[in-house]
C-alpha cells in the first residue's frame, strides 16, 4: 500500500495516510540482505587501507606501489559505477546484484590468498568492480520495492544507516583483523558476500520479464564513459605523486575530458542511450551527488589524517587506533536508524545543513591536536560530532538523489550518486595529501604536525562551504517563489520540495511494493 505525502512550505514531508508502516518478515529479510551488501561495500572501502602497511612490509612493496592497494579499489569502484547503474536498469537489478556479489567474492579470494603484491592490487581492483555492480543495484532494489513516501524514507534510512556504519567501523574492523593477519581483511568479505548471494536468490523479487521489444545496448557509450571515468580517477589518484600541473596529470585530465565529450555526442545520437543527458539537468540528483562528494571526501580524508596522527605521530597500535574511532560508529548506530523519521519532520535541506555543520565544527575542533593532546578532550569531541553529522547528511542525500526519478532510471541515478561519493573521496583525499606535503621548515615532528593541520583545514573549508551552499539554495528558492507570485509559488511547492526533491505526492514508481 503506497502512503502519499504532502510537502509543507518549509520542505518537511508529512504523511497524510497511515503513519505506522508495518512490513512482513520477508520484506525485513530482503532489506537486511541488501543492506548487508551495501555495508560490505563500505567496509571494503575502508578496512583494507588499515592493513596496507603490513601488506607493504610482507611483499617489500615501495610506497608508490603500496598506495595502489587502496587506489585500485577506488579505481574499479568509481570507474564502473555509471555502467553498473545502467546495467541494473537494462538487465535487471536483481541479476546485476547477484553478478556483483560473485565478482566481489572472486576479488576477495584473490587478494586474501595472494603470494605477490601485484595480485593483491588486482584483487582490490576486481573487488571495486564488484562493488560498482552491487552498490547501484542494491539502492535500486530498495527504491523499487518500497513506495515513495514514509515507507521509502524509512527503508532508505535503514539502508543508509548500514552503509554509514560500514564506513565508520571499517577502521575498527580493519585494525582488529590486522592484529591477526592482513589477509583476514580480504577473507572476511567472502562469507558475508556468499550469505548475501544466497539471501538475494531467495528473497529479492525476480526482475520483471522483458516485454519482447528489441534491446539496444549502447556499447560505444559504455566503452567511452567507462574509459573516461577510469582515466579520471586514475589521474586524480596519481596527481599528488606526479604533480597537478605535470604533463602526465594535464594529459590525463585532457584525455578524460575528450572521452566525456565523445560520450556526450554518442548519447545524443543513440536510440537508447546509456545515460539520458536530461537526467543531469535534474537539480536534485546533481545537488545530491555534489553533497555526496563532500560527505565522503571529507570523512575519508579525516580518517586518513586521524589515522596518521594517532599511529605515525603518537605511536598508537592499529588496534588502539581502531578503538579511538569507535565512537564514530557508536554515534552512527544510535542516530542513523532514526534518520528516516527525522527526514520526514525536518526536510532534506535542514538534514544536510545540520550534517555538514556538525562536520565543520568537528574538523575545527580537531585543529587543536598537538604533540601530546588528550584524546578525551581534543580528539573524542570531533569523533562524536562526525558520528552525528554523517547519518543526517548521508540519508538525506540518498533520498534526494532518487526521489522523483523514473523507475527505468533508478539504477542509473544510483550510479551517478555513488560516482559522486567515490570521485569526491578521490579528489578531496588527493588535495589533502598535497596540502600535507613537507615544506622543509622546522623539525621533522613539527612539520608532520603542521601537515595534519593543513590537511584538516582543507576538509573544514569544504564542509563549511557545503553547509553555506545549502543555505544559499534555500534563499534562492524563496526568492524564486516570491518573484513568481503566490499562484506560481503554490504550484511549484506542490511539485517540488524546497530541498530540490520532487514531492512524494507524485505517483509512486512501478515495481513490487511492500506494505
Amino acid at each position: 500500500m503506497a502512503i502519499p505525502d504532502e510537502t509543507s512550505a518549509n520542505g518537511t514531508l508529512r504523511a497524510t495516510g497511515e503513519e505506522t508502516v508495518r512490513w512482513g518478515l520477508r520484506a525485513w529479510l530482503m532489506l537486511i540482505v541488501v543492506c548487508g551488501a551495501f555495508s560490505l561495500d563500505a567496509l571494503d572501502n575502508i578496512m583494507v587501507g588499515i592493513a596496507t602497511p603490513q601488506i607493504k612490509a610482507e611483499f617489500d612493496m615501495s610506497t608508490s606501489a603500496a598506495q595502489w592497494v587502496v587506489s585500485a579499489y577506488v579505481l574499479g569502484f568509481g570507474g564502473f559505477l555509471l555502467l553498473g547503474g545502467r546495467m541494473s536498469d537494462l538487465l535487471g537489478r536483481r541479476r546485476v546484484f547477484l553478478v556483483g556479489l560473485v565478482v566481489l567474492i572472486v576479488g576477495s579470494l584473490a587478494g586474501g590468498t595472494a603470494t605477490d603484491g601485484i595480485v593483491v592490487v588486482i584483487g582490490r581492483l576486481v573487488m571495486g568492480v564488484g562493488a560498482a555492480l552491487t552498490a547501484p543495484s542494491a539502492l535500486s532494489i530498495v527504491v523499487g520495492n518500497f513506495p515513495e513516501g514514509p515507507q521509502r524514507n524509512r527503508a532508505l534510512g535503514i539502508y543508509t544507516a548500514c552503509g554509514a556504519v560500514g564506513y565508520s567501523i571499517g577502521v575498527v574492523v580493519g585494525g582488529s583483523l590486522t592484529q591477526v593477519s592482513w589477509r583476514w581483511t580480504f577473507i572476511l568479505s567472502v562469507p558475508v558476500a556468499l550469505a548475501a548471494l544466497i539471501g538475494a536468490l531467495i528473497l529479492v523479487p525476480k526482475d520483471a520479464p522483458h516485454d519482447g521489444s528489441k534491446r539496444h545496448y549502447d556499447a560505444a557509450g559504455a566503452v567511452t564513459v567507462t574509459a573516461a571515468m577510469l582515466l579520471l580517477v586514475y589521474t586524480i589518484v596519481r596527481a599528488p605523486e606526479t604533480g597537478w600541473l605535470s604533463g602526465a596529470a594535464l594529459g590525463g585530465f585532457a584525455a578524460a575530458a575528450l572521452l566525456l565529450a565523445a560520450f556526450a555526442v554518442i548519447e545524443t545520437r543513440s536510440p537508447q542511450p546509456l545515460l539520458r543527458l536530461g537526467l543531469l539537468r535534474n537539480p536534485s540528483l546533481v545537488g545530491a551527488s555534489l553533497i555526496a562528494a563532500a560527505i565522503l571526501g571529507t570523512y575519508m580524508s579525516y580518517q586518513f589524517v586521524g589515522s596518521l596522527y594517532l599511529q605515525s605521530y603518537r605511536g598508537w597500535s592499529p588496534l588502539e587506533m581502531a578503538f579511538a574511532f569507535l565512537p564514530v560508529g557508536l554515534m552512527i548506530l544510535t542516530f542513523a536508524p532514526r534518520a528516516g523519521q527525522w527526514l520526514g519532520r525536518l526536510g532534506i535541506r535542514l538534514m544536510i545543513f545540520g550534517g555538514m555543520l556538525a562536520y565543520a565544527v568537528a574538523f575545527a575542533l580537531f585543529l587543536r591536536v598537538g604533540a601530546d593532546s588528550s584524546y578525551w578532550y581534543v580528539v573524542l569531541p570531533s569523533m562524536v560530532l562526525i558520528g552525528v553529522g554523517f547519518p543526517f547528511a548521508f540519508t538525506a542525500a540518498n533520498v534526494q538523489a532518487t526521489a522523483g526519478v523514473a523507475e527505468s532510471e533508478q539504477g542509473l541515478a544510483a550510479g551517478i550518486l555513488q560516482t559522486g561519493y567515490q570521485v569526491g573521496a578521490a579528489v578531496v583525499l588527493a588535495v589533502v595529501t598535497v596540502r600535507m606535503g613537507d615544506d622543509g621548515t622546522g623539525s621533522a615532528r613539527a612539520r608532520e604536525l603542521t601537515g595534519y593541520h593543513q590537511g584538516t583545514w582543507v576538509i573544514l573549508v569544504i564542509a563549511a562551504l557545503s553547509a553555506l551552499a545549502v543555505v544559499a539554495a534555500a534563499a534562492y528558492g524563496r526568492l524564486r517563489r516570491r518573484d513568481a507570485g503566490p499562484v506560481a509559488a503554490s504550484g511549484e511547492a506542490s511539485a517540488v520540495a524546497p530541498g530540490g526533491t520532487p514531492a512524494a505526492a507524485e505517483e509512486s514508481p512501478a515495481g513490487t511494493h511492500v506494505s
